[in-house]
């Protein structure tokens, strides 16, 4: 073992992994023989992520099923999680939008009690995953195209890892991220927005009195995605974690105002 610790912890340097010695005991724990150790290793050298090797990432201190080709949930997506289970209650219906592997779900489910969860995601293969994940409600389609008629005007909290790398940056993303996640997971068009333009303008219909709508952003979007979740009649708060790294735009529906005059005639 230690020499296979140390010869894959030097293999792994030597492809450029920060955390190699981290990376060499999972590989070793994942690994059933010496051959099959050398095989992980060199799909971990040839630029796979890990966690598409080993099957799962660890996401709110729990192992999230992670199957190949799906994109992988980042720790700074805690800060939704915990955004979200904030604001919900007991019964809450509650939709995982753009889910991936349903890793937000998946926590949810597992912070709250007797949430109504519902996911959803345009890739057939995320679907697959989120349903190791979280259990059948996980539908496949284009943002609420996918959703039960139903659920309109029920859902309590809306939360949504959209894609928000603006296009042209796509390329400069790490190998492992543009080469063996779908792309559909991190194109967010031009500046980054134009999945969360269409996810608040759609949310409307399906948002319940007083719900919240949730997403993920970048510190550099942030500005505009208050903008944009403002010119929708919405009341926005900006949410940050330093320790995540990470940005996250809350959407309240605004109750209508009582000081309005009445459109009935006397």
């Amino acid at each position: 073992m230690t020499a296979d610790y140390a010869s894959t912890v030097g293999t792994l340097r030597n492809a450029g992994c920060v955390f190699a010695e981290d990376e060499a005991r999972l590989l070793i724990d994942a690994a059933t023989s010496a051959e099959d150790l050398a095989r992980l290793v060199q799909k971990r050298v040839s630029g796979e992520p890990l966690e598409q090797i080993l099957g799962w990432a660890e996401f709110c201190g729990r192992r999230i099923v992670v199957e190949p080709g799906v994109f992988v949930p980042r720790r700074r997506t805690e800060l939704l999680v915990h955004e979200a289970a904030a604001l919900a209650s007991t019964g809450a219906v509650v939709v995982d939008m753009c889910c991936g592997s349903g890793a937000v779900g998946a926590a949810l489910l597992a912070r709250l009690n007797g949430i109504d969860l519902h996911a959803a995601d345009n890739d057939p293969a995320a679907v697959h995953c989120a349903r190791r994940n979280i259990g059948a409600r996980v539908y496949e389609g284009d943002l609420f195209d996918a959703l039960p008629a139903s659920l309109r005007g029920r859902v309590n909290i809306l939360v949504a890892n959209v894609p928000y790398v603006p296009s042209d940056a796509v390329a400069t993303m790490p190998p492992e991220a543009r080469t063996y996640e779908p792309r559909s997971a991190l194109d967010g068009g031009a500046d980054g927005l134009d999945i969360a333009r269409r996810l608040v303008s759609g949310a409307r219909e399906w948002l319940a009195p007083g719900a919240s709508l949730l997403f993920e952003t970048s510190k550099r979007q942030v500005a505009t995605a208050v903008d944009i979740i403002a010119g929708h009649g919405f009341a926005p708060r900006v949410a940050r974690s330093e320790e995540l790294d990470a940005t996250a735009v809350v959407a309240t529906v605004l109750a209508p105002r009582l000081d309005q005059p009445s459109r009935l005639s006397t």
